[in-house]
């Protein structure tokens, strides 16, 4: 299927722009892709070139990178794992349940040789990607933020 059929077929109101619910909903029409709502914005933040909150031309940008080598998309996957891995405050595996707070940050970057931030700024450094407003990054945002 073509980028702008398959962009139509999404484009549920017909303006020329998609939500992340539209992205969300035709994901799953179309594709047989379940996602979760956080993950269609983390989708949707990443690959939103002019910062509308809505995706246009960048659909098609989007669509293409859907057909990139199955290998480097899990090895990309694999390394943002254990980068978050590194900066998150559980010591358990699971990156579902596991997220980066202000305090994991600062510790994790303190190791790294950077003792100039505290907690305040880390936590502003967070709040820019923390798409749910919990005070955390989940694993979702933290791979938008490291796309960006």
């Amino acid at each position: 299927m073509e980028a702008t059929s398959v962009f139509a077929a999404f484009d549920e109101d017909g303006e020329g722009k998609l939500s992340a619910s539209e992205l969300r909903r035709g994901m799953a029409a179309t594709l047989g892709e379940d996602v979760s709502e956080e993950e269609a914005e983390a989708i949707l933040t990443a690959a939103d070139a002019d910062c509308d909150g809505l995706l246009s031309q960048e659909f098609s940008r989007l669509a293409a990178g859907a057909h990139k080598d199955d290998d480097d998309v899990v090895s990309r996957q694999r390394c943002l794992k254990e980068a978050f891995g590194m900066y998150a405050c559980s010591s358990t595996k699971d990156t579902a349940t596991t997220t980066i707070t202000p305090a994991s940050l600062r510790r994790t970057l303190s190791r790294l040789g950077s003792h100039e931030l505290g907690v305040e700024d880390c936590r502003a450094m967070i709040c820019r990607f923390d798409l749910d407003g919990d005070g955390a990054l989940s694993f979702d945002e933290f791979r938008v933020m490291m796309m960006a």
